[in-house]
């Protein structure tokens, strides 16, 4: 059974009398012990999608439509009291940027151990006790937990925030751009040790990211996002070796590969759709070699082409890509 489903989420921002769909009709589960990696260019939806499923939408954002269950509690149909509830102690966020994450005045410590306290009702030696174990488990010397935000480097701040989103046992975690600002060794350890936390404490986990390679090495599961929609997704090993949709085709083929014979990258060409003025049928079409007219008049349905590999095309598994990937 998956810890969570997603099941057709809408979620649009209002700018004045302007609606921008920046999520629309989003659905995937992830279980147990298992990452959904979630991909796509700047702008596509994948940190909205996050913030729906918490909760935390900026004031002009609205779920509009759907379902987000976790652990079999729907989330959209709860106060914001009860969500807050849930927050930490049933789901967690590793943020993007560390540092912002933590509140620069306050020690480090002290501010996980108040969310230890309100979430599991800890008296404060056991608090601190937690924090002191959950430090070690991540790498961090429990003596830190006494120090500010600013004394601890990019990686170590990294690793802080992982302890806190631990802190209350959750069921998922979703990890945003967790290791973006990172030199390249840093961020080695860091998805080492955010997988072997999974396994020892079962997680399931939503990785948002735009580096495949990332999303390659580190994900069971793939998702691919575009201007606010899911256009394929599929297991890791489906989706890299036989892409369905031709925007995941192009975008994995952007990605220079350093085993293999040498080839030419490929490309995308255009921009993004604005998501307030977004293209009629397919909203890949104005920039996909294999459009057609059917393309640009119908909306094509989000279906399951081979078993459990998805894609949202007409065309899905008839397309000649030119030799694979």
């Amino acid at each position: 059974m998956a810890v969570l489903e997603v099941r057709d989420l809408a979620t649009y921002y209002y700018l004045g009398k302007k609606e921008l769909k920046a999520v629309d009709g989003v659905s995937f589960d992830i279980e147990s012990r298992r990452t959904l990696g979630l991909a796509g260019e700047s702008g596509c939806g994948k940190t909205t999608t996050a913030y729906s499923i918490m909760r935390i939408l900026a004031e002009n954002g609205k779920i509009a439509r759907g379902s987000v269950t976790l652990g079999g509690v729907e989330l959209t149909e709860l106060s914001d009291e009860e969500m807050r509830q849930i927050r930490w102690k049933k789901a967690s966020i590793v943020f993007q940027y560390a540092m912002n994450a933590f509140n620069p005045v306050l020690r480090i410590g002290r501010q996980i151990v108040e969310v230890i306290r309100e979430k599991d009702k800890m008296s404060e030696e056991e608090a601190v006790l937690t924090v002191s174990t959950l430090f070690d488990e991540v790498g961090l010397k429990p003596e830190r937990q006494t120090d500010y935000p600013h004394e601890f480097s990019g990686g170590m701040l990294q690793r802080a925030i992982i302890a806190q989103a631990l802190a209350c046992d959750p069921q998922l975690i979703i990890a945003d751009e967790p290791v973006t600002a990172l030199d390249v060794i840093v961020q080695n350890k860091i998805l080492d040790l955010l997988r072997k936390l999974q396994d020892k404490y079962n997680l399931a986990v939503l990785f948002i990211t735009h580096d495949l390679s990332v999303v390659a090495e580190n994900c069971h599961d793939v998702g691919i996002m575009y201007a606010g929609n899911l256009v394929e997704v599929g297991d890791a090993a489906s989706v890299f070796k036989k892409s369905l949709h031709p925007y995941s085709y192009k975008l994995i083929g952007a990605f220079p590969s350093v085993v293999g014979p040498k080839k030419r990258l490929e490309f995308i060409p255009g921009s993004p759709p604005n998501l307030l003025n977004l293209p009629t049928g397919c909203k890949f079409h104005p920039r996909c070699p294999f459009a057609q007219s059917i393309c640009k008049d119908d909306i094509p349905e989000f279906r399951e082409i081979t078993s459990g590999h998805f894609a949202k095309c007409h065309f899905a598994g008839e397309l000649d890509f030119g030799g694979g990937q």
